[in-house]
């Protein structure tokens, strides 16, 4: 729940494959979950998963060293008890027609809106979407007509579908059906970019990378594909991401042990896989989460410079 800015040039250009720098000390239990290279003047967007909508200005986040803390967000956004940060992003304009916001809550409901209905936002916060009772937002996502976007429930059912199969509502509407659950709930979504691929995990531990070609497109609404088997053994679906290979993944457990793994270390299996042991765990304690490490921060000079040195 902490939140902070740095200036860009607080991290030198390092050579591929050096140490790295220390980007913020984190209390136990607590990691980077976000990180982004924005302008002071962007607008920062928070999402919570009581569907409101709140943003602030770049500049108005305490600007800190590399090792502070930051701040709290809760002194930053006027939230309700029990309400927690779904999805935070920069958006630099809101009048690009073709960018949507894209909904999805725990329920298995899915709604976009157009980005341009978020231009007013009060200091406490809007309403994003309504939510039953016993519902809550889990992801909210920045899609165009293009993408697919791929659900996926505890019971390892997942489906796939183009995003432009869902029409744009205003921000007050509930949204429509992305799957159809029995006594099920979704665990996360996903919009694949290309060659990147599907990971799957479990919360006794196991983990598996599946190419996004084995989850064909389907309409709306429908039951879904099974995207793992779950047994005794592997538990119930905890998390699915989309995930490129030089990445990392962070998998916490019920106890706040965080443990991190090297994509490339996760074997690529199809959909029917149970998945390979990723971390153990104890009898009574569960993998609760997945997040993908952040990557390093590199400019276009840097990349171009990086590219240059390995020709």
């Amino acid at each position: 729940g902490y939140i902070k800015r740095m200036a860009l040039d607080m991290y030198k250009q390092q050579h591929r494959g050096g140490r790295g720098v220390i980007g913020i000390n984190t209390i136990e239990d607590d990691f980077i979950e976000n990180l982004f290279v924005t302008s002071s003047h962007n607008y920062i967007m928070f999402f919570t998963n009581k569907g409101k909508a709140y943003r602030i200005k770049g500049y108005e986040i305490g600007e800190s060293g590399r090792t502070s803390r930051g701040t709290a967000i809760i002194n930053l956004l006027e939230l309700d008890k029990d309400e927690k940060i779904s999805a935070v992003f920069p958006i630099k304009e809101y009048d690009e027609e073709e960018l949507f916001l894209t909904m999805v809550t725990k329920n298995g409901m899915i709604k976009k809106t157009n980005l341009t209905d978020f231009q007013n936002i009060r200091k406490g916060g809007l309403i994003a979407l309504t939510l039953r009772e016993d519902d809550e937002l889990i992801g909210v996502y920045v899609t165009k007509d293009t993408d697919n976007i791929l659900i996926g429930t505890r019971a390892a059912k997942g489906i796939m579908f183009a995003t432009s199969e869902v029409r744009p509502m205003g921000r007050t509407a509930m949204g429509v059906r992305s799957i159809r659950l029995q006594e099920d709930e979704v665990v996360g979504a996903t919009v694949p970019k290309p060659g990147e691929e599907i990971l799957v995990a479990t919360e006794k531990g196991l983990g598996k990378r599946t190419l996004v070609d084995e989850f064909r497109p389907q309409r709306r609404g429908g039951m879904g594909l099974k995207i793992a088997t779950i047994t005794e053994r592997t538990g119930q679906v905890i998390g699915i991401t989309s995930v490129s290979e030089e990445e990392e993944l962070l998998m916490i457990t019920s106890e706040g042990v965080i443990i991190r793994i090297n994509v490339s270390q996760i074997s690529t299996l199809g959909r029917y896989a149970q998945g390979v042991k990723l971390v153990n765990v104890h009898e009574g304690v569960q993998v609760v989460c997945i997040a993908k490490v952040v990557a390093d921060i590199e400019d276009e000079d840097d990349l171009e410079n990086n590219k240059r040195e390995e020709e």
